[in-house]
């Protein structure tokens, strides 16, 4: 049986629980911390009763109040799409010089683009539209198809070799897969591209292959190898290089004649996403 004591050591009163030689001091909680936890009990009591809390067979006991988190976070969502649509309105309505000379309604497309750039666009441009080996960066000055608000938006639209019917079309020969050049050919044009950006080349193959880019490349590249928006043929004499610029990628690039493909998006994305994608890509940097 348990006995009841008074603790020697402490003078406190035991319990009358012992084990193993060890009794248990009878030490009450102090009463503030008494005074909490029944606040705590009657708080929750009070929950139960006004705000949905138990749940039943057919739902949950909605609460003498009638509130709900979900019926407010809807009523909020609503209250956000009724005040989007009047800048919507004025967006869709708006050419896209409009838009970015009014700055409210240029920071809602930004802000919109950005939204829809993240859904559609960044997993093959990344989220900060820095591009990929094969994807271009969207901040920087470099733009094949032109780099002004409706060059872009036009490129958005229609993408580039995509199924539209008059999407950005252009393709590079593959001179090594399909046999138009023979590989010494190949050998001394790659050369040749690497020194017009200032790269290291042997000068005899550079020498050889100059009569050879006029005759193959110069009709899309330009004679001076800055390219051709119209064709969407890249410059090759800075350092800017979509599938890589070390000598082996850019004769790769000769011999494989690699494309991408961008989707056309104007079936996809109604015509205020695109305004609004089009602002924010042309916001990044790299905008002309």
């Amino acid at each position: 049986m348990s006995r009841k004591e008074i603790d020697q050591a402490t003078g406190t009163e035991t319990t009358g629980h012992e084990w193993d030689g060890i009794t248990e001091l009878n030490t009450p909680l102090p009463r503030w911390w008494l005074w909490v936890l029944y606040a705590c009990i009657v708080w929750a009591v009070g929950y139960w009763i006004l705000y949905p809390a138990w749940p039943t067979l057919t739902g949950y006991t909605p609460g003498i109040l009638g509130q709900s988190q979900r019926d407010d976070v809807a009523q909020a969502m609503l209250q956000l799409k009724s005040s989007r649509e009047a800048q919507g309105r004025l967006l869709a309505s708006a050419t896209l010089q409009q838009i970015e000379a009014d700055p409210n309604l240029l920071q809602f497309a930004r802000e919109a683009g950005k939204s829809a750039f993240g859904d559609n666009c960044a997993t093959c441009h990344g989220s900060g539209a820095q591009g990929f080996k094969g994807y271009p960066n969207l901040n920087d000055d470099i733009w094949l198809w032109g780099g002004t608000l409706d060059d872009i938006k036009h490129t958005i639209q229609v993408g580039v070799r995509s199924t539209h019917p008059d999407a950005r079309q252009s393709q590079m020969p593959a001179f090594g897969r399909d046999a138009l050049l023979e590989p010494k050919q190949i050998a001394d044009l790659t050369e040749y591209v690497v020194s017009l950006s200032g790269g290291k080349a042997d000068a005899a193959a550079v020498a050889r292959a100059e009569p050879l880019f006029k005759e193959q490349c110069a009709a899309c590249h330009g004679d001076d190898a800055k390219g051709k928006r119209e064709f969407g043929s890249p410059n090759l004499t800075d350092r800017e290089w979509l599938y890589g610029g070390t000598k082996a990628d850019i004769q790769a690039q000769i011999v494989n004649g690699r494309g991408g493909v961008m989707p056309t998006w104007g079936s996809r994305l109604d015509p205020m996403t695109i305004d609004a994608l089009a602002v924010y890509v042309h916001s990044l940097g790299g905008g002309e």
